[in-house]
């Protein structure tokens, strides 16, 4: 198969082992948005939501999700992680919420899936608690913006 690392001589699914790997301090930041309506917005920025807090939920949720990436995303090792971050800015002009999460850990594997599933997590959050208010949220870019650590060293979107 290549350079696909994650099939075996027959083709079939395998998780790579990273054993002889060296740890690292790994790193990386990932980020998306979830679009919404101007009254949408409005509740999520003053509270007023009948779930309760979006944003604060939302980034528990992100937390949450990151620490479990190996369940959800199957060729994903489990890691030790050390730091996760989420962070919310409302883009007023959009109107949007954008959201980024960091994950940090020391390890033999890289952190980017872990910080890609916190963001999304994070998003779907704010559009289950606020779809009763408007069901045609769109949740849009998410994506990678940066990973430090391990052979291939620091990469950052252009």
């Amino acid at each position: 198969m290549g350079d696909f690392t994650h099939f075996n001589e027959e083709g079939r699914a395998k998780m790579v082992d990273v054993g002889d790997k060296n740890e690292t301090v790994r790193v990386a930041v990932a980020a998306g948005r979830i679009v919404v309506n101007d009254e949408t917005f409005e509740k999520i920025k003053t509270g007023g939501m009948k779930k309760g807090d979006v944003l604060g939920t939302a980034q528990i949720a992100g937390i949450m999700a990151a620490k479990k990436t190996s369940d959800i995303i199957p060729m994903c090792h489990p890691l030790m992680l050390t730091g996760i971050d989420i962070k919310f800015e409302l883009d007023e002009n959009t109107p949007a919420v954008e959201i980024m999460a960091e994950v940090k850990c020391k390890g033999v594997t890289g952190v980017e899936m872990e910080a890609l599933t916190a963001v999304s997590a994070a998003a779907l959050t704010i559009y289950d608690m606020c779809k009763a208010v408007q069901k045609d949220m769109v949740i849009e870019d998410i994506r990678l913006l940066s990973k430090t650590g391990g052979k291939s060293g620091e990469w950052r979107r252009g």
